[in-house]
C-alpha cells in the first residue's frame, strides 16, 4: 500500500485507487455525461430548425465542450473531487499532499481527459494507470493529483503510549487552548509510530513537534526531559481533561491528598490516673512485668 505524506510529514491513512475501480467510476461518469449530451443535442436539433448548418454545427460543438468537458470540471471543482461515479465507487480526487483539489486541478484533469479518455476511448488512460506506481493517469501527473479510496476497512486505532510515571500531572497548569487539531494529530501519529522509525529520524521529529507544541502553549519545554516523553505527557494531560469534561468532573489540576494527624493533646474530659504519694521515703515502686505491659488508658506515664 502506497501512503501519502503531507508537508508536515504526517502519513495519511488513504490508499490510492487501482485501475478496476477507477475504470468503473469513469464508466458511470461517461454514461451520465453522454446521456446529458444526447438530451442537449436533441433539444438543440428541435429548437434550431430555422438555422443554417454552420450555426447548428457551432451549437453542437459548444454543447459538446460544455457538457462532456466543462461538466466534469465543474462537478469535480464543486464536489472537491467527488464525481457521481467516484462517489458510487468510494473514490475521491485529492492533491499529492492529500488536500482537496481546486479549479486548476480539475481543469488540467478535464483537458487531458479529452485526449486520454474521449478521443482514445480510454486506452491512453488505462496504459498510464498500469504503468504508474500509484495508478495515476497523465492528467493526474500534470495536475499533481491522485485518486484515492475513501472507503477503507475499519482498523482499530493505535494506542498512545503513556508518559513516564514521574511526569504524570506535571503539566496540569499548561494552557492547551491554542494548540490546533492538526498538530495534535501529528503528535498522536508520531507517538503511535515512533517505535517503527529510525532513531535519528524519531529524535528530529520529536524535537520539531515539541518546539511547535511549546510555541503554541507559550511555555518552553522543560530542560532535561526527552522530547518524546514531553509529548506523551502533554497528550496524556489533554486526554485527562477531555475525560473530566465528558464525565462532568471539574477541570483543573488534581487536588493533592490531605494529610490528617492525630491531636497532640488529650481531651480535658479524660481523667488522669495519678497514684497516691508514698507514706515513707522508700524507693519508688517498680512496676512488675505484668504492670509494665499494661500502660494507662490516657497514654501518659505516671510520675516517678
Amino acid at each position: 500500500m502506497d501512503e501519502l505524506v503531507t508537508g508536515d510529514a504526517v502519513v495519511l491513512g488513504l490508499r490510492p485507487a487501482r485501475l478496476p475501480s477507477r475504470a468503473l467510476a469513469v464508466a458511470i461518469d461517461l454514461v451520465v455525461a453522454w446521456t446529458a449530451y444526447l438530451l442537449v443535442s436533441v433539444g438543440i436539433a428541435l429548437s434550431t430548425g430555422a438555422l443554417d448548418e454552420a450555426a447548428v454545427m457551432a451549437l453542437s460543438i459548444a454543447a459538446f465542450l460544455l457538457v462532456l468537458v466543462g461538466g466534469p470540471i465543474a462537478v469535480e471543482t464543486l464536489s472537491h473531487g467527488r464525481s457521481l461515479g467516484k462517489l458510487a465507487c468510494g473514490l475521491r480526487v485529492v492533491r499529492d499532499d492529500g488536500g482537496p483539489i481546486r479549479f486548476r486541478h480539475a481543469l488540467v484533469r478535464g483537458a487531458m481527459g479529452v485526449v486520454e479518455i474521449l478521443l482514445s476511448f480510454g486506452v491512453v488512460a488505462c496504459i498510464a494507470s498500469l504503468v504508474s506506481a500509484r495508478g495515476r493517469r497523465i492528467g493526474d501527473v500534470f495536475a499533481g493529483t491522485l485518486v484515492v479510496r475513501e472507503r477503507v476497512p475499519v482498523t482499530h486505532p493505535a494506542m498512545v503510549p503513556p508518559p513516564p510515571p514521574w511526569l504524570a500531572g506535571r503539566f496540569a497548569e499548561l494552557d492547551l487552548s491554542a494548540v490546533p487539531d492538526d498538530l495534535w494529530l501529528a503528535i498522536r501519529q508520531y507517538l503511535t509510530r515512533m517505535g517503527q522509525l529510525d532513531a535519528g529520524v524519531s529524535w528530529s521529529m520529536a524535537e520539531r513537534l515539541a518546539g511547535d507544541l511549546a510555541a503554541r502553549t507559550g511555555a518552553p519545554a522543560p530542560q532535561g526531559i526527552p522530547s518524546g516523553a514531553y509529548l506523551a505527557a502533554v497528550v496524556h494531560e489533554r486526554q485527562a481533561r477531555d475525560a473530566r469534561r465528558a464525565f462532568g468532573a471539574p477541570l483543573g489540576p488534581t487536588p493533592a491528598p490531605v494529610a490528617y494527624s492525630v491531636p497532640a493533646q488529650v481531651p480535658a474530659s479524660t481523667p488522669l490516673q495519678v497514684p497516691a504519694p508514698a507514706p515513707s521515703p522508700t524507693p519508688a515502686h517498680t512496676p512488675t512485668p505484668s504492670e509494665a505491659g499494661s500502660p494507662p488508658a490516657t497514654g501518659f506515664a505516671p510520675p516517678a
